[in-house]
């Protein structure tokens, strides 16, 4: 009887505390972020990052396997694979070395009503990027 009393108290408090740790769990487990990629399959975007502490702003064009970047004053062609709706390959058409011959896997992983959040990694690499696109008029 003595080590059944602790094993009871322990089991009636797991009942009181178990729904209340599992409710959060389970509301956020039906979350999942908006992701209407077809609207951003074909179109003109901008994306702007930071290089050497400065921010530079690129301009592309994309349709469904071709997308045209505009970046200082220079155009870059290269293809586009879509592997699903949400995610494609870019691969440069004219690499100016060898550095450039690698593609790129592109994953949007939410969207906006104007914009794209997206992950980015060269293949073979293991490292990811993460970035927003902006629909441009």
């Amino acid at each position: 009887m003595g080590i059944l009393l602790p094993i009871w108290l322990f089991c009636r408090m797991i009942k009181r505390i178990l729904p209340a740790l599992l409710l959060p769990l389970i509301c956020s487990a039906c979350y999942a972020p908006e992701r209407d990629c077809q609207a951003f399959r074909n179109g003109r975007f901008t994306f702007s990052s930071e290089i050497g502490g400065e921010t530079k702003t690129t301009t592309f064009v994309r349709n469904d396997t071709i997308e045209i970047d505009y970046f200082e004053g220079k155009s870059d062609t290269s293809s586009v694979r879509w592997i699903n709706e949400c995610e494609y390959v870019v691969k440069k058409l004219n690499p100016a070395n060898t550095s450039e011959e690698k593609s790129i896997h592109m994953k949007i992983l939410s969207t906006t009503a104007d914009s794209y959040t997206f992950e980015y990694q060269i293949i073979g690499s293991s490292g990811k990027l993460q970035g927003t696109a902006y629909k441009a008029e």
